[in-house]
């Protein structure tokens, strides 16, 4: 661990910025990618192949990282990224571009987890709250800038530009990493790659991941092709579990989700995520049908959540470091989420953007004290040789906490017929989700913060 990771703390972050922004801004242009590659119903693709390519190969990139260094590994991943990108903006057809967007999806799930492990190689654990602020702060600000810079390239450019723009960037954070990174010393490993298990894992998660993106809105959850991703979803995983039992060295860490820690940090994101998206989703649907909002101006009525997450994260991580306490800020933040909900829930028949607003600041500051804590958590209970599995593993949990709960939630806005009564059924099943977490969360161990990496 280096006395000043300033420098590299700032190379890490810059290396995650292309991946946090790639979703961001090309929300804004997939109508004209439409126009000119295919249809509305092709480009769905676009998004979906990247999002079930991420999350079928975290788990993979983690353990990679823990094997063979993660500098190496992030480098690789910020490599192909940006690689995938210059492709995608070149691309001439609608096939070669949703080809290209899964290829960048894996490099994206590498980005993420790779990253969020380098700062556990970093920073010892009573300070990486101080830090993962930070991140979350560079995160708000993409998220918020994203469809503005997105939008600019569409009307005064070109689509290309969406991606091309990660050119640059890429480049510098490479730059950036290969001269302030440091790159601790790895194990040799001692056993072959459990390559069955990976390919195993990523088909159970590809299949799992189609269903709840698919089901209920291409296809109905009773056509053959939902049940028959539902069939494979189960086989995998059936035939993963029984590999994994005899594998020298698997690629899922049962004996991780074995960990108090581990397990309860998991179940909560996984439930943290679902609940999020009820705000993500449907408040600039809600907004927007309802306030006559422009989806521009929807899309910036979610910086409230974005500043309140900023400040919660900042804020919980100081006094992380300050106290070497953290359980209660998960607690204090899931509920501040269930009254959240609970309040935009009982406002939707009255449609406000000052009042959706506020409601949704709470849910941003809630959400802050959660997701980035129980990281530190979970990286506070392993050895250093299983960092980058453990913090995939949170990673993976949120990412079908999100595909689940946008499933639900989806499925849930479908049963209604006026826009309003749907979006407060929206919250009104995502905040027992927050409760449920809460209650999870409750089991959490609080083990002494450690003073060294």
């Amino acid at each position: 661990m280096t006395r000043k990771p300033t420098l590299a703390f700032a190379a890490i972050v810059l290396a995650m910025l292309p991946a946090v922004l790639d979703q961001t801004i090309l929300a804004t242009a997939l109508p004209v990618i439409a126009r000119d590659l295919g249809s509305l119903s092709d480009v769905s693709w676009v998004v979906t192949a990247y999002v079930v390519a991420a999350a079928a190969t975290t788990p993979l990139w983690g353990k990679l990282g823990d094997r063979h260094g993660r500098k190496r590994l992030l480098q690789t991943a910020l490599a192909l990224f940006v690689g995938a990108s210059s492709l995608c903006g070149a691309a001439q057809d609608i096939t070669q571009l949703i080809v290209l967007r899964g290829l960048q999806g894996v490099a994206a799930g590498g980005l993420m987890t790779l990253a969020m492990a380098a700062v556990g190689d970093l920073v010892a654990p009573r300070e990486r709250g101080r830090y993962q602020g930070y991140i979350a702060a560079a995160f708000a600000v993409a998220t918020i800038v994203g469809p503005l810079i997105g939008g600019v390239l569409v009307d005064h450019a070109s689509w290309r530009w969406v991606f091309y723009v990660n050119l640059p960037l890429g480049l510098v954070a490479l730059t950036g990493l290969a001269a302030r990174l440091p790159a601790p010393e790895s194990e040799r490993p001692r056993t072959a790659l459990d390559a069955t298990g990976a390919a195993l894992l990523a088909g159970a998660t590809s299949a799992l991941m189609l269903t709840c993106i698919w089901g209920g809105d291409r296809y109905g959850w009773t056509s053959a092709p939902i049940l028959g991703l539902i069939a494979a979803t189960l086989v995998l995983s059936a035939a993963l579990l029984a590999r994994e039992r005899r594998a020298a060295d698997p690629i899922v860490p049962f004996h991780l989700l074995r960990t108090r820690s581990v397990a309860v940090a998991s179940g909560a994101l996984f439930l943290a995520t679902a609940a999020l998206f009820s705000v993500t989703v449907f408040v600039p649907l809600y907004l927007e049908t309802t306030t006559g909002a422009s989806p521009t101006q929807a899309g910036l009525l979610l910086v409230p959540a974005m500043l309140g997450i900023t400040a919660s994260t900042t804020v919980s991580g100081r006094l992380i470091a300050r106290t070497g306490r953290y359980k209660r800020f998960p607690l204090i933040g899931l509920a501040l989420m269930a009254v959240a909900l609970g309040l935009l829930a009982a406002l939707a028949g009255d449609p406000s953007r000052t009042t959706t607003g506020l409601g949704i600041a709470l849910f941003g500051l809630g959400f802050g004290m959660v997701t980035q804590v129980l990281v530190v958590a979970v990286q506070n209970s392993v050895e250093r040789r299983e960092l980058g599995v453990a913090t995939a593993t949170t990673g993976f949990f949120r990412a079908l906490g999100g595909a689940v709960g946008a499933a639900v939630l989806g499925a849930v806005f479908a049963t209604h017929s006026d826009v309003g009564e749907a979006v407060q059924a929206v919250f009104l099943v995502a905040a027992p989700l927050a409760v449920v977490a809460l209650a999870v969360v409750a089991l959490l161990p609080e083990t002494p913060l450690k003073t060294h990496g």
